[in-house]
């Protein structure tokens, strides 16, 4: 089929939690840059509690002008977005909601609000588990803006809803995206949706959790140490 590049099967995945932040190097701790307000992440979940306090935008200005996005809602929800949450959109590529979701951006579930203020939920005082633990909640990056791709749903998330909730994300305008989510079994680089999704927007820098004990040679003869 002409502009087909592959084709691989639509399979269903299963939401993940997130790592501390302590292993990027990213404490409590760490000074907060003043450029903070103009980053952009891209949460690709469940949706988004939008009345969470997490997300009040008191404080924050318009959304930066690179922000290409827009706020995509059903009127009888009465879901809209702020200066905080400053884009959502939900994909469902079989048209198949079932009753304990929203057809929305809503989170029915709370997975994707979790991740979304574990990134960058702003402060919250007075926050506790039920009396204990007493304090103030914030994500890592508490000025930084939210756009929200709802691509999992009560039943799974579809390869098919993660590759266009990607690929709206880089067109958005996004400048981090944070997926929490994983398969049931290990797939070829070439037919695993998250990687190909991944690899489209990717840009020449990562992270990663650990140390070689030895020279890494890569194709092109760089040596990392």
């Amino acid at each position: 089929m002409k502009g087909v590049v592959s084709v691989f099967p639509n399979e269903k995945r299963k939401l993940h939690t997130t790592r501390s932040w302590d292993f990027m190097g990213f404490p409590q701790q760490v000074e907060r840059a003043t450029m903070e307000s103009d980053v952009i992440i891209g949460v690709l979940d469940t949706g988004i509690w939008p009345e969470s306090l997490s997300f009040d935008d008191k404080g924050l200005g318009p959304p930066p002008s690179k922000w290409k996005g827009s706020c995509q809602f059903q009127p009888q929800d009465n879901f809209t977005c702020n200066n905080k949450i400053i884009g959502a959109k939900y994909y469902r590529s079989d048209g198949l909601f079932l009753p304990d979701d929203f057809e929305s951006p809503r989170d029915s579930d709370g997975h994707g609000t979790h991740t979304a203020s574990t990134a960058a939920g702003n402060l919250v005082d007075g926050a506790s588990l039920y009396g204990f633990g007493s304090g103030t909640a914030r994500g890592g990056v508490p000025s930084a803006r939210i756009a929200v791709y709802k691509v999992c749903w009560s039943d799974g998330c579809q390869d098919a809803d993660i590759l266009a909730g990607f690929d709206d994300a880089i067109s958005d305008g996004v400048d981090i995206i944070s997926i929490s989510l994983g398969g049931g079994r290990t797939r070829d680089y070439f037919e695993d949706a998250v990687d190909i999704a991944s690899f489209h927007a990717m840009k020449s820098a990562s992270t990663i959790d650990r140390k070689f004990s030895t020279k890494v040679q890569l194709g092109n003869n760089k040596i990392y140490e």
